[in-house]
């Protein structure tokens, strides 16, 4: 930080530390006349159902229609008799000064700050310019703002202010609220989608005894009436299996899990995954209905199956490729199929294209490990990979052909994955060998092994029919379809380090 820099940062905060005290004063003044923080004022329209209805009606015609307005909203401009105010649809703009109101509320209109919640009433007309403006006859102030909004030109710049204090974030940039919005809209389109397919949505335990579903490490809590330290979920995979077992043939759940990792651009501890689980179905089934499913969706929030992300252009009309693991490290590196046919071959290739790996892994560990550095950030255009080994997807079916590997996929879009999904696993006496195994691992030092999950492996033995099963990361989706280089960018409150005193 330059000197420069240093002394203006002080200075920034002496000024606004001013306005604060000034607005203070104005607020004590209020309280003295009254009730500072009324709640008596009910809004009949909103902003952008007036600007939608009367935008094309000329001067002549609104005068004559003699529209009544009942509006609320924040303060963002002020100029002369003319101030705008922003609701949660949108902005419109009011004119109002020492003509327009009664005495009484001509030194409240002196008192108001930007940033202050106000309801007005009024009647509707166009300014010379055509702007559709309410004439204010009735002025109440509902909540006095004692912190100056950010200057209108620069808004909030600072991005990590933008993630701390979304509240303002969301009050001055109307590209945060769009991204919300289409969140909004996002998820609700899901659920209809899963709902006209005859699946049934669910809630599973967010705090369990058992951490289960995916390879990942949890946090730690403890139940004090139980006396037990029970885990956040890091997946919801294995209870709605149960469900599929108790005769639920179609379930999906929309909600968090939590998995104790690092912060990046592309993870937060705290995310929201879809889960959902089709009994008689096979991994190639959710490849076609993922495949439709994202079609479907960036037609209805989107308006086309063609848009753009950071540069990249997609086409969802187009089909989606499909690959194997080892077919698409062939395509992407210098390796051939005999680099995959034993462990040593797999060393050699991991050391050749310079891959950091542990020479104790199993073979298939060291060949993902391939495939994460050295191929999946080349696979731009949509395309599900397949044929996963077995050794890192302990809850997935094993090919009939190729034990070695599963009846697995990621789909890669943009160079990150967006969903997993495979045919489960439904012979309990193979799950519970995988999960014994997870217990060696976790035994050897790898915190984010599985454990043995007994109850689990007793709800096989009930019997699950064949099923096939997926999640997909809402927040990476909503980054694709939103243009959000950040997973900070698509949620309100994401998680933060702690600020430097």
């Amino acid at each position: 930080m330059s000197k420069q820099q240093d002394k203006s940062a002080p200075a920034e905060a002496q000024d606004e530390n001013k306005l604060i005290a000034q607005r203070r004063e104005k607020l004590a003044a209020i309280r003295s006349q009254g009730e500072a923080f009324p709640n008596d004022f009910s809004p009949e329209q909103l902003a952008a159902d007036c600007n939608d209805k009367y935008a094309d009606e000329d001067a002549e015609q609104l005068k004559a229609l003699a529209v009544q307005g009942c509006l609320a909203g924040r303060i963002m401009r002020q100029r002369g008799p003319f101030t705008v105010i922003q609701d949660g649809s949108g902005q419109i703009q009011l004119y109002m000064n020492n003509k327009t109101l009664r005495s009484s509320q001509v030194e409240l209109l002196k008192s108001l700050d930007l940033g202050d919640i106000i309801g007005v009433r009024g009647e509707l007309f166009k300014t010379q310019k055509g702007e559709l403006t309410l004439r204010v006859s009735e002025l109440r102030l509902l909540t006095k703002s004692l912190r100056p909004l950010p200057d209108k030109f620069k808004g909030l710049s600072d991005t990590e202010m933008r993630y701390r204090q979304r509240y303002v974030d969301l009050i001055v940039n109307e590209q945060s609220r769009r991204v919300f919005q289409m969140r909004s809209r996002i998820v609700a389109f899901i659920r209809r989608y899963f709902d006209g397919l005859g699946f049934m949505e669910v809630e599973t335990p967010m705090m369990q005894v058992i951490p289960g579903g995916a390879t990942a490490r949890p946090f730690v809590t403890h139940h004090n009436a139980l006396d037990q330290d029970m885990y956040l979920r890091i997946a919801p995979e294995l209870y709605l299996k149960r469900l599929v077992v108790g005769g639920f043939d179609r379930v999906y759940e929309l909600n968090r899990n939590f998995r104790n990792e690092g912060l990046s651009t592309r993870h937060n501890p705290e995310f929201t995954m879809l889960e959902f689980y089709q009994a008689y179905a096979r991994y190639q089934d959710l490849m076609d209905l993922t495949e439709d499913l994202f079609r479907k969706l960036a037609e209805s929030v989107l308006g086309s199956s063609q848009f753009s992300y950071q540069g990249m252009a997609f086409d969802f009309s187009k089909p989606f490729a499909r690959l194997t693991v080892q077919d698409a490290i062939i395509a992407n590196t210098s390796a051939e199929a005999g680099d995959f046919s034993d462990l040593p071959s797999v060393l050699a290739l991991a050391a050749r294209l310079e891959v950091a790996h542990d020479k104790q892994w199993p073979k298939g560990k060291i060949v993902m490990e391939i495939f994460e550095q050295c191929v999946e950030d080349k696979l731009l255009e949509p395309t599900f990979i397949t044929e996963y080994p077995t050794e890192v997807s302990p809850l997935a079916r094993r090919q009939q052909d190729n034990p070695e590997v599963t009846d697995r996929f990621e789909l890669i879009i943009g160079g990150r994955e967006l969903a997993n999904g495979f045919s489960e696993l439904n012979d309990p006496e193979d799950q519970a060998e995988r999960f014994r195994e997870q217990v060696a691992q976790k035994d050897a030092g790898d915190n984010e092994a599985m454990h043995f999950d007994e109850d689990y492996i007793t709800a096989l033995e009930y019997g699950l029919p064949p099923t096939a099963g997926e999640g997909i990361g809402i927040d990476r989706l909503v980054m694709l379809l939103t243009d959000s280089p950040s997973i900070k960018d698509v949620l309100l409150f994401p998680h933060m380090r702690p600020q430097a005193d």
